[in-house]
């Protein structure tokens, strides 16, 4: 009985496996093959896993899958054994159960080949191969069967060649189906990847045999797959034998790509996918030259303007591996389709292509290694350029000027060799018809091609100055640059203004007395305030050339400028004077390029500075902030230098703060005293001392903090100059109203250290900011210590220390925001303090955030508490910026958005009606900064809001909402339709308000509506006509132009074409 139980135990598999495959293959069993496959290897897998308990199934037919997964994948039968319970279905007569037995097997190997041995591989191949003879219908499965054998790593060698041989021999692949055609270019990828050395043994043979197999495939799928194994051919130097014109020939036929994906296709195949795979194979070798040339040159003749497109790119991306070889018959060809698309062509894209590809064409006549008795093809195709294009370059007037002018400095710009070559031959032309002809505009056109020609020789490098060909002309060019910044024509000036830079780029160009003479002209325009262009355009030629000639401009501009500096612009009479003086400070700053000369302007600034202060030059509030404008560029500029900007900073900083710290001394009777403490003085002075602190290295910024901290905390002055004050500096003491005014410098400082910097004496610098952020009386002053505090608490690392400041700050604001005269002042510092915590999201930020909702009911901080929303969610200029070093989290504003947006959604809800248009005020300031991909998925729900908040009479609401509505509309019309009437009647209220920036923000709104669809504007049509003809009048020019364009656009609509 034992034994009974033991041989029906040892069968039970085998009956269940055939039970299994007898249910498929006469269709009981419904489930997809690979479904089967899949279920057998989940119950292999739970086997497998398992501590050995078998658990019986209770149905025979789940039993048999579990069976036969345990023993296809745990080895217990070989596929063999499967093969062999597939015997009556195999060996059927009727096709269709034959085939749906080899789909089984297939399904199965798909499952498991990375299991089979080498005798199965074996068997198996020669199974399959033999039953590439069958019946059609087979053939498919037969075609799955063998793409999972390709993936066997136990292949014998020898068999991948068998594989291929009987499929290139038995199947006609071109009358499969589409998924049945890529199998067959996936089993060849497989094999290629595998298999490499035998394919590469097959010859020119496999290439054949592949060629049949592609030969009129159409599906875009399998195009991709073929086009990838072409190229592996060619790039694996599979060998091509003499078949490389039908090569070309099966894959150029889909040249070019023709191909228009269809609405919502699930593969995502797009036609520049094919259009890239198939440039990649035909630009892959030279040995299709001769076949695609031809073509290309005909494609690029044709009307087709993507034809002409991707024959241009093509072209440019085959000369990158042809040679002169390749190129040599077809160049005269070559050379006339790309002219004829640069003079004739109406696209853009079709002139740039042909220039590029020019380019290329150049570039590898340039490269190609020329024997000794070879033709050199670059002279003479470039001798065909300029024949064909000089004659243009003589007549300015006519159109084909610039494209003759393009299509040479596309040539040259290719290589050393051909710049030198069209540069020799183009610019005596130019130099002679620039003297030929008398007119400013011809002369800026001539001026403009020469200018050029100069910056391609930028590109290359000449060891020899002797071989530049620049050389020759220079005299000419100078005199020639000099006659056009002579020259009354502002734009003729621009041009030369330009052209003398490049030339002053180029080494040994200028000579010392050209150099003089430039500079008196670049002085001369730095002073031409009637023209803005001109003197602009020359304080950038002065920084860049100065950068080139430190030492001439030192010689023969820095006097001139310290000489016009030491002027009184205040005893010459007339605003001419005025404007020189603060001219000149510009042209100071602009020539501070090079170390050397910043070693002189710098102190030329800082003097005036002192000067101002003792009373030897009388001097006004704007001449300060120019000062401190012209001291800020020097310092942007010097960022370039590490020494340079330490420089700067330990000359420029003393200096600022002992003028700042002598102004607020109550004994101090200067000049300056009243005007270096106004706000924008120090606002102007603070920019100065950031922007000279943010790019010191941690280094140098620990040694600058040990002196300025104790400045503001100690008094201690002694690294100031000229440090004799009369009273002591104690900004934080009570009863120095003045001297407080100056810790919006220190905010400047430190608030712009690298993090990693150590403050000393942090925590009492801390607590005297808190204290003095709370102080009524002065504004600024306390605005300015809340800053600093708040900057200071974003760059703090996570600690004990942090929680601590953290705690005092949330103190001092509940004890502020209690009745009494510091109210405003707590608020104020509530609201930088949550700022710099929504930037860093530290967890404290939402508890502060709700905080101030709460203050949105308070009768008398609700407004200004709705604008807060504004600051938390808009880039500040001064503090806690990424150029500061402040922690700046990416998508802080989506964050702030999904956290706070629905609490202010419910608070308006529950807000009494008076407390209501602040709830909207808020939401308007977070919606508007709020970038548009993120407010969309959310507009059905906030829209109504938003046009709720279009009838609040404060008109700060109404800008912003309108601001966050009009790209609403372009990007998201049709839930912008759906409320079309409530736009346009706000809109149209909204274009009669009294605030001239809400008039043209509605306006601008009413042009944007047209964007929504027609069919639900045109009956608003009469009335938004009639209404816009009253703004027509309005007494603002701004207001009436956007009027024009709205109510144009009002007028077009519905008409054909628009």
């Amino acid at each position: 009985m034992a034994a009974a139980a033991v041989m029906v135990e040892a069968a039970a598999p085998t009956g269940a496996l055939w039970g299994l495959v007898q249910d498929f293959v006469m269709g009981q069993q419904e489930s997809p093959a690979d479904q089967v496959a899949a279920g057998t290897a989940g119950s292999a897998a739970k086997l497998l896993q398992g501590s050995g308990r078998r658990e019986r199934p209770s149905h025979p037919r789940t039993a048999g899958r579990e069976l036969r997964g345990r023993d296809v994948k745990s080895g217990n039968y070989t596929v063999l054994k499967v093969v062999e319970a597939l015997g009556s279905s195999l060996e059927n007569p009727e096709p269709r159960t034959r085939a749906r037995g080899i789909q089984l097997l297939s399904q199965v190997l798909l499952q498991c080949h990375s299991l089979l041995l080498e005798k199965e591989v074996v068997h198996l191949i020669l199974f399959y191969e033999n039953r590439l003879k069958d019946h059609h219908l087979v053939i498919p499965s037969v075609l799955q069967g063998l793409r999972a054998l390709s993936l066997c790593v136990a292949l014998p060698p020898g068999l991948a060649v068998s594989v291929l041989k009987a499929i290139f021999q038995e199947v006609h692949v071109q009358s499969l189906l589409q998924v049945d055609r890529h199998t067959v270019f996936s089993i060849i990828t497989n094999f290629m990847q595998s298999r490499e050395e035998e394919l590469k043994d097959l010859g020119a043979d496999f290439t054949f045999g592949f060629i049949q197999v592609m030969d009129g495939e159409k599906d875009p799928r399998n195009l991709l797959v073929a086009f990838h194994i072409v190229h592996d051919l060619i790039s694996r130097d599979y060998s091509l034998g003499p078949f490389v014109e039908e090569l070309f020939e099966v894959t150029s036929c889909y040249f070019p790509i023709d191909f228009t994906p269809p609405p919502n296709d699930p593969y995502g195949i797009q036609r520049d996918d094919l259009i890239l795979s198939l440039r990649a194979v035909l630009a892959s070798t030279p040995r299709f030259a001769e076949f695609l040339l031809p073509l290309l040159i005909e494609k690029v003749d044709s009307e087709i303007l993507s034809a002409k497109l991707d024959s241009l790119q093509t072209l440019n991306a085959c000369c990158a591996v042809y040679g002169q070889k390749e190129l040599k018959d077809f160049l005269p060809s070559l050379w006339a389709s790309i002219r004829r698309e640069v003079f004739q062509t109406a696209s853009e894209r079709v002139e740039a292509e042909g220039l590029a590809a020019l380019h290329s064409l150049t570039a590898c006549l340039s490269r190609s290694v020329l024997r000794a008795d070879a033709e050199d093809l670059l002279n003479s195709f470039l001798s065909n350029i300029l024949q064909d294009c000089r004659h243009h370059l003589c007549e300015p007037d006519m159109k084909l000027v610039w494209p003759s002018a393009k299509l040479l400095q596309t040539a040259a710009g290719a290589s050393a060799r051909a710049c030198d070559h069209i540069t020799s031959n183009v610019l005596p032309l130019l130099l002679e018809q620039f003297h030929k002809h008398s007119q400013s505009n011809q002369r800026r056109t001539i001026l403009e091609m020469i200018l050029g020609f100069l910056k391609l020789q930028q590109k290359w490098s000449y060891e020899d100055k002797d071989e530049r060909p620049l050389s020759g002309f220079k005299d000419q060019l100078c005199s020639l640059v000099f006659m056009a910044i002579t020259d009354p024509s502002t734009q003729l000036q621009l041009v030369g203004i330009r052209t003398l830079t490049v030339l002053g780029a180029q080494p040994d160009l200028l000579s010392s007395g050209d150099l003089e003479l430039a500079i008196g002209h670049l002085y001369r325009l730095s002073f031409l305030e009637e023209d803005s262009q001109s003197w602009m355009a020359a304080l950038e030629a002065s920084g860049a050339l100065a950068s080139f000639y430190p030492g001439a401009f030192s010689s023969y501009l820095l006097p001139k400028l310290a000489k016009e500096l030491q002027r009184d612009v205040t005893r010459e009479h007339g605003p001419n004077k005025c404007s020189r003086h603060l001219l000149c400070l510009q042209a100071l700053s602009a020539v501070s390029t090079h170390p050397s000369i910043v070693k002189e302007t710098l102190p030329l600034l800082l003097q005036h500075l002192w000067q101002a202060n003792k009373g030897n030059v009388v001097i006004g509030f704007n001449d300060i902030i120019a000062i401190c404008q012209s001291l800020q560029q020097v310092a942007e500029k010097c960022h370039r230098d590490p020494d340079s900007c330490w420089y700067f900073h330990e000359t420029a900083l003393p200096c600022l703060f002992a003028l700042a710290v002598q102004a607020s001394m109550p004994e101090d009777s200067s000049v300056l005293r009243k005007v270096l403490l106004e706000d924008e003085v120090l606002a102007a002075l603070a920019s100065v001392i950031s922007t000279a602190t943010i790019h010191l290295s941690s280094e140098l910024a620990a040694q600058s903090v040990t002196r300025i901290v104790p400045l503001f905390l100690d008094g201690n002055i002694s690294f100031l100059p000229e440090n004799s004050f009369p009273s002591r500096f104690q900004p934080f003491q009570d009863g120095c109203s003045r001297q407080r005014r100056l810790v919006v410098l220190l905010m400047a400082f430190v608030c712009s250290l690298p993090r990693n910097v150590e403050i000393p004496q942090l925590t009492q610098l801390m607590r005297e900011l808190l204290e003095l952020s709370c102080c009524p009386g002065c504004p600024f002053s306390s605005t300015a210590a809340a800053k600093c505090f708040a900057g200071l608490l974003n760059k703090h690392p996570a600690g004990q220390q942090l929680d601590e400041f953290l705690q005092l700050a949330v103190d001092t604001v509940e004890a502020g925001l209690g009745a009494g005269s510091s109210r405003s002042q707590a608020f104020t510092l509530l609201l930088w303090v949550t700022k710099a915590l929504v930037l860093r999201y530290h967890p404290l930020s939402s508890c502060l955030t709700a905080r101030l909702m709460g203050l949105l009911s308070d009768p008398e901080l609700g407004p200004a508490a709705a604008d807060g929303f504004s600051l938390l969610m808009s880039d500040c200029t001064d503090v806690l910026t990424r150029a500061c070093h402040a922690d700046v989290r990416i998508m802080f504003r989506q964050r702030f958005f999904t956290d706070n947006v629905p609490d202010l959604v419910q608070g308006f809800h529950a807000a009494p009606q008076d407390v209501k248009p602040n709830y909207l005020k808020g939401l308007s300031h977070v919606l508007n900064r709020l970038p548009k991909p993120v407010l969309l998925p959310e507009l059905p729900t906030l829209l109504s809001l938003l046009l709720e908040a279009l009838s609040c009479t404060d008109s700060v609401v109404q800008l912003s909402t309108l601001s966050c509505l009009q790209p609403l509309l372009l990007e998201a019309p049709q839930i912008m339709s759906l409320h079309i009437d409530t736009l346009v009647t706000k809109f149209l209220n909204l274009s009669s308000s009294p605030s001239m920036a809400v008039r043209i923000a509605a306006l601008q709104c009413m042009n944007a509506l047209t964007h929504l669809p027609t069919p639900v504007l045109l009956p608003y049509k009469p009335q938004v006509i009639r209404a816009l003809a009253k703004p027509l009048d309005d007494k603002k020019r701004l207001v009436r132009k956007e009027a024009v364009s709205a109510r144009g656009e009002w007028f077009l609509l519905g008409s054909p074409g628009s």
